[in-house]
């Protein structure tokens, strides 16, 4: 957030350049042109800084300028700058900090109450009694965390139990899965073998996070050691020409870390073509 207010306020500083705010000042020496030309110059890049920071698009340039009007006017009140960094921390609470919030406690029953986030926002800020104390306020989100992970292992588990019964799917001693689509008669590759690959994955909803599928070349290469277990495990399996569906429980797969688009504590699936081994 202080680095988005702090290039707004370069932004709004630029114009100390311009002697006035009126159309067509005469321009009668080499250093008036020259401070036209650096007005003109600080703009490079401030269409695409304002359309990925505030998502504002060209049919709202006009409601821009007359900001940036308000603000060369106010830029030293203290009270209007205050104003400007609460929107500027309400898009920070709107696109960052809520939506975190509401993925890391996804896998509860329950969805977070945005109305009540805000109060308790609000209040917290402006340093007023809370409805609830500092301390528990801490313990309940560390025990919501605890909860939710929990929850969403517990979905994974389900997803493992299920998908054990069904008709050609192995489950090793380690908790992986797969299912041949595909035989292959080729070679099976040793751990530091390298490997070429085609795959897609996704998590069990159905949401695609990955697929080689999407690229050109189609195709991926490296060391079966070089990826999560649930892959070295069967990438040392599989013969070359094999197509196999995986599914990954969560302690062979990213465990407890953010991977992109997979949640913590995910449980994945794949398919995976072997193409060859090199």
């Amino acid at each position: 957030m202080k680095k988005i207010l702090t290039l707004a306020l370069v932004v709004m500083a630029s114009a100390t350049f311009l002697p006035t705010m009126a159309q067509d000042t005469p321009m009668k020496s080499n250093i008036d042109s020259l401070s036209y030309a650096l007005g003109m110059n600080v703009t490079d890049g401030l269409g695409v800084f304002l359309s990925q920071n505030f998502g504002v698009d060209d049919a709202h340039m006009v409601d821009v300028l007359e900001g940036y009007r308000e603000g060369l006017k106010k830029i030293n009140d203290p009270k209007y700058m205050a104003y400007v960094a609460g929107v500027q921390v309400a898009q920070m609470v709107t696109d960052r900090m809520l939506p975190g919030r509401q993925a890391a406690f996804k896998s509860l029953s329950d969805t977070i109450n945005i109305g009540l986030f805000h109060e308790g926002f609000e209040a917290a800020m402006m340093g007023k009694a809370t409805r609830i104390d500092a301390a528990k306020a801490k313990k309940l989100e560390e025990d919501g965390k605890v909860a939710a992970i929990e929850a969403q292992k517990e979905v994974g588990r389900k997803f493992l139990a299920e998908n054990a019964k069904k008709k050609g799917v192995v489950t090793l001693p380690s908790g992986l899965q797969y299912k041949v689509l595909r035989k292959g008669k080729g070679a099976v590759a040793k751990p530091d073998d390298s490997v070429v690959v085609k795959y897609e994955g996704t998590l069990i909803d159905g949401t695609k996070f990955d697929s080689s599928y999407d690229r050109d070349p189609q195709t991926t290469t490296f060391k079966p050691t070089q990826v999560i277990k649930g892959w070295t495990e069967a990438l040392t399996m599989m013969p070359v020409g094999s197509k196999w569906q995986l599914f990954i429980p969560e302690h062979l797969a990213y465990g407890e870390r953010q991977a992109g688009k997979i949640p913590p504590y995910s449980t994945l699936i794949f398919t995976v073509e072997l193409e060859e081994i090199k």
